[in-house]
């Protein structure tokens, strides 16, 4: 997400570090539901504590986990708090993961296995009867689609994104439901890891199962597009099926293959993922509100000037990306130090 967010200019960005414009799918768009996914594969591990049962100090941690994310989501939308409270953007990131946390482990704890896969696809062929019924005559277009209509219902459209040209939100409301798929998609990928000892085989029941979930997700691309900001039941399959593959291949060349010290830098940064997203966000928007003087008199944030230092060095695409990997690499050297003072920042 860091290398995403913070190019040093918008303007110049290589195509697969930029979100598809509307329908399909590119690199970038696989960021989110791969959060998501991880987010479902932490839950095999933390409710192994209470063998999976819904226990009321596990459905308090849950409530609790999941309303600071949705505060701290809506108060780094409006992060620097410039904007009066009635244009404050509600859905989001965090908004968007504080929710489907919330439904997917309601979803792990209260259904057994079949009955999650039977809900699952209940719940993303529901959503897309849903748009297609009730989504006019362009169900899956920008303007009209029952995921924005929802949003302007509940929120209005001055507490939605508008990054678009008008007032749709990539986190609505509404297509926050096939989300909790995604959630239950990482669960179940662990669950598998966890239940069966590791080695080849384990790893060709990752492919296969990944495999066939992008090849549903591909075909089913032709009646529902895969398309990230509508978080279409395609889209879900698609990503993942890439995120089963994902874990395959990285436990194929880290424990069957034994390469271990290559995952180091991933699990320095997996440590307070959450946390060092939040820095990175306060971070960027801090650097664009500082702002600095030219010697003509002209007026440039931070963010902005620090790009232009760049740009003697390289060309401004290759500048702009090179902006973003300095980002990462800080940010990594933020979770080092706390990885090596065993601080974990939890909610």
């Amino acid at each position: 997400m860091i290398l995403v967010n913070t190019p040093g200019s918008w303007a110049h960005i290589y195509a697969p570090l930029r979100h598809a414009d509307w329908h399909g799918c590119t690199p970038t768009d696989l960021v989110f539901p791969f959060f998501l996914f991880a987010t479902g594969a932490a839950m095999f591990f933390s409710f192994a504590r209470s063998q999976y049962q819904p226990q009321p100090d596990v459905l308090r941690g849950i409530a609790r986990r999941s309303a600071l994310l949705i505060l701290i989501g809506i108060l780094l939308n409006a992060y620097p708090f410039m904007t009066p409270l009635s244009e404050w953007r509600i859905p989001g990131v965090l908004q968007r993961i504080g929710l489907a946390y919330a439904l997917g482990a309601l979803f792990i704890l209260y259904c057994p296995g079949r009955w999650r896969y039977l809900l699952s696809a209940a719940l993303l062929l529901g959503y897309w009867w849903l748009l297609q019924t009730f989504g006019g005559d362009s169900p899956y277009s920008l303007e009209h689609n029952l995921v924005r209509d929802v949003d302007l219902a509940v929120f209005g459209a001055s507490h939605l994104w508008s990054g678009f040209g008008i007032a749709f939100d990539p986190e609505g409301l509404l297509s926050t439901l096939p989300s909790v798929v995604s959630v239950v998609a990482g669960f179940e990928a662990a669950r598998l890891v966890g239940r069966a000892p590791v080695g080849v085989g384990v790893v060709t029941r990752l492919l296969v199962i990944g495999a066939a979930m992008i090849g549903a997700g591909m075909l089913w691309n032709a009646w529902f597009p895969i398309n990230k900001a509508l978080w279409t039941s395609s889209y879900v399959l698609f990503t993942s099926g890439i995120g089963w593959v994902t874990l395959a291949l990285l436990m194929l060349v880290l424990d069957v293959w034994g390469f271990r010290k290559l995952g180091r830098p991933l699990e320095i940064y997996g440590t307070n993922p959450l946390f060092i997203y939040i820095v990175s966000i306060v971070l960027a928007r801090t650097l664009w509100l500082i702002e600095l003087e030219r010697d003509n008199g002209d007026t440039v944030s931070l963010y902005t000037w620090l790009w232009e230092q760049l740009l003697p060095m390289a060309s401004p695409v290759n500048a702009s990306l090179t902006f973003a990997l300095v980002n990462v690499a800080l940010l990594w050297w933020l979770s080092l130090v706390l990885y090596r003072r065993g601080i974990i920042i939890k909610l």
